[in-house]
């Protein structure tokens, strides 16, 4: 894909987040959809492409009545919508549409008119994992985090670093779900989920959406909102139980997207303005500082517990909060892009003085999947 030349032109969330018992998954995809359209001064008629995960595709486009011509089911988990623009921003340079609509919603918390998650007796998983024990994130990560922090000498104190920081930022902004300050005793005293994660080390559990609307960067002067273009794209899936055996050392899927996103955008590390990491749990932004290539990994741990990723500090890292403390309604990468586009119109509630070039970079699939999007304001 050539940098530039396809933009966001609309971008929304739900109009409410957290705990929201009355609405449906499907409406939730609606509610986001048309808070999108409606930021880009769209018609629902307008959109000839739409992608999304979890829901299918036909399913969305019925509820909404949009006939488009392209579509995109992928859903490879929390990064899908990452890869979504990936594949959406192809089709529009290769003319099989105009106008792409993204979205993404879950019931995460009510379960209204969500599938429960279910593991198949059957499956890869099902035989070779849950009858040991590991069953579900939480289970799945703490040994494979264990021997990162062994490897890389890196302290229970600056995995709580992580929970403090990204709190810091969703004090600044209204819609965060939790926004009173913790310590790092806040963090190491809180209740034991699964060693070494304790409860303020974990992903909220909400529900909510969100919704994207890209266009060609030509056709994007003509939108009410200042285009947010995109630089650089990469993606990368990986077999998930060799993912799960190598996640003490990361995972190779993250290590692929974002030097793919990177040489494509023609930046280096010291162009970054502002990053986004996707934090299901607190080590991850550990391993996405690493393998993005800022800084060796056992330099991660101090490089947040020394607050260069705080407000104010020389690499903002999820400025809404992250899933640890704005919201997580199961996959978040939608939430990491809203963000992103966010600081690049410059109307990001902790907004990030004179950025330019925002990186986002997210993970699916218990680290089999990832998919990064370098984002900048100028063409």
């Amino acid at each position: 894909m050539r940098k530039n030349q396809v933009a966001v032109v609309g971008a929304a969330e739900t109009t409410e987040l957290g705990v929201i018992p009355n609405v449906s998954q499907l409406q939730l995809h609606a509610d986001a959809a048309l808070n999108a359209i409606a930021d880009a001064g769209l018609k629902l008629s307008d959109i000839d492409g739409f992608a999304t995960a979890v829901e299918t595709p036909q399913q969305v486009c019925h509820y909404l009545g949009i006939k488009p011509t392209w579509v995109d089911g992928t859903s490879v988990g929390g990064c899908s919508f990452m890869l979504h623009v990936r594949h959406a921003a192809a089709a529009i340079e290769a003319g099989l549409c105009k106008t792409v609509l993204i979205t993404h919603a879950e019931s995460g918390k009510s379960m209204i008119g969500k599938a429960p998650r279910s593991i198949s007796a059957d499956s890869l998983q099902g035989q070779f994992e849950a009858p040991y024990g590991v069953y579900g994130p939480p289970s799945m990560f703490p040994i494979p985090v264990l021997r990162f922090m062994k490897t890389y000498g890196i302290t229970h104190e600056q995995l709580a670093s992580v929970a403090v920081v990204q709190r810091e930022w969703a004090a600044k902004n209204p819609r965060a779900m939790m926004k009173d300050p913790i310590t790092v005793a806040d963090v190491l005293n809180s209740r034991m989920i699964a060693y070494p994660f304790r409860l303020l080390q974990c992903c909220l559990v909400t529900d909510g959406g969100g919704a994207l609307i890209l266009t060609s960067a030509d056709r994007a002067r003509d939108f009410p909102r200042k285009p947010v273009y995109i630089m650089g794209t990469g993606e990368s899936v990986e077999t998930p139980m060799v993912s799960q055996m190598e996640t003490f050392n990361s995972s190779r899927a993250f290590k692929t997207a974002g030097p793919l996103a990177f040489r494509e955008a023609g930046i280096a590390h010291k162009d970054v303005d502002h990053l986004m990491i996707y934090d299901a749990f607190a080590h991850l932004p550990l391993f996405g500082l690493g393998d993005l290539g800022f800084m060796p990994h056992e330099e991660t741990g101090q490089f947040i517990a020394d607050g260069n990723t705080r407000p104010g500090g020389k690499l903002p890292l999820n400025t809404n909060g992250g899933g640890l403390s704005y919201m997580h309604s199961g996959m978040y990468g939608m939430y990491a892009l809203q963000e992103s586009v966010r600081q690049m119109r410059g109307i990001a509630p902790a907004q990030v003085p004179n950025a330019k070039i925002s990186v986002c970079h997210g993970v699916g699939g218990m680290f089999a999947a990832s998919g990064t999007i370098v984002f900048t304001n100028e063409r």
